[in-house]
């Protein structure tokens, strides 16, 4: 009977064989310094779209953040070692939409993740007496489209100055990804004049910015930030509205922090 039974299924096309389980086990990469975790996922339930599909991407404008890409080689914030390809696939196995968070736009979600695929450390710090000496100003646009603001921020090496970096930054406890909708990043590139190559991406969504931080809730923009996004397209803003409310919100908790660059 058993063999009867194994030669029909075998027997069978693959395409309309039916299986009384649908759980599986995979390896998967669980950070850059290879290693790894046995994890579970459910074939009848797949965290992308079908065929395959992303929901996710880490979008040009973020390639800063990888230290694979060149741009990173100038960019003072969190720079991530894991690959972008890695990246995207964890962050694509832990979506969930019912966990997007409203940001400052509707075209605008943060999904926060814990983070334990990556050794990235916070990049903001209070200011107190024993560091307020370390604070700089420059003017600084982030790509040669936008109009350069004035921004405050602490100087990393003479934060480090006869310290370890782990006497001074903790590692986040959790990532902030900072998501825009499909359709408002192919507005901004149109409006900016970006040639979005010969691919064009499909993902509803984008990852813009990435922030390690300690907290599992957004923190506020800075007030620059929130001026500069209230120009228009071809300034390099989304074309949002300045809220006061939410401007002084940003103005109270930035007061007493800075970014490290």
């Amino acid at each position: 009977m058993r063999y009867r039974l194994l030669q029909a299924i075998l027997l069978t096309p693959v395409s309309t064989r039916a299986f009384s389980s649908s759980k599986s086990f995979a390896f998967a990469k669980f950070n850059s310094k290879n290693h790894y975790q046995f994890k579970r996922s459910m074939t009848s339930q797949p965290t992308s779209q079908g065929g395959g599909a992303k929901n996710l991407v880490v979008d040009p404008f973020c390639f800063r953040q990888f230290a694979e890409k060149d741009k990173s080689k100038g960019y003072a914030g969190t720079v991530f070692n894991i690959s972008i390809d890695e990246f995207e696939e964890i962050v694509n196995s832990r979506f969930d939409p019912s966990q997007l968070q409203d940001g400052y736009a509707p075209f605008c979600k943060h999904l926060f993740l814990v983070n334990d695929f990556t050794d990235a450390r916070v990049n903001v710090l209070p200011i107190t007496k024993e560091n307020e000496h370390c604070l700089r100003t420059n003017y600084e646009a982030r790509n040669e489209k936008e109009l350069p603001v004035l921004t405050r921020y602490f100087d990393r090496e003479l934060l480090l100055k006869g310290k370890s970096e782990a006497d001074v930054f903790p590692v986040a406890k959790y990532i902030d990804l900072i998501l825009y909708s499909r359709e408002q990043i192919e507005k901004e590139n149109a409006a900016m004049e970006k040639d979005d190559g010969e691919k064009k991406e499909t993902a509803p969504w984008g990852i813009v910015s990435i922030k390690a931080q300690p907290v599992d809730h957004e923190l506020p923009m800075t007030p620059i930030t929130a001026m500069r996004n209230a120009l228009g397209k071809d300034q390099g803003g989304s074309g949002v509205e300045l809220v006061r409310e939410s401007y002084m919100e940003a103005y109270g908790y930035w007061k007493d922090h800075a970014n490290v660059i």
